[in-house]
């Protein structure tokens, strides 16, 4: 009766993304300030908070009827509210991945730079 769900993707393992969740600091993380460290890490988390806003906004744009995804009028700027919140507490609760992602692509840009 149990089962589990795998996805899998051509030419990507779970083990290729381990990997490079791990060894960020070979991209030159270790050579970068902390505050720039830091400033990567807010933007790239920034970033995931907009693209997650943008996805429930899309999600929720059909729903009508009571309550607080549904109505009119006023509803539609709680219902922008309510999805900014949703967006960042999951950013905040790890989010999906693109923030470390973006994250290491922006350290990566910066030691390119330097």
């Amino acid at each position: 009766m149990g089962s589990s769900l795998t996805v899998t993707t051509p030419g990507l393992n779970a083990s290729d993304l381990m990997a490079a969740n791990s060894s960020y600091k070979s991209l030159g993380a270790d050579k970068l300030s902390t505050a720039n460290q830091a400033k990567a890490r807010k933007s790239a988390e920034d970033f995931e908070a907009v693209f997650l806003n943008s996805m429930f906004q899309h999600m929720f744009a059909g729903v009508t009827g009571e309550g607080p995804m549904g109505g009119s009028g006023a509803t539609g700027t709680w219902r922008s509210f309510l999805t900014e919140q949703y967006s960042k507490n999951i950013v905040k609760a790890g989010g999906i991945g693109i923030a470390d992602q973006v994250y290491k692509s922006l350290i990566a840009h910066q030691e390119a730079r330097s």
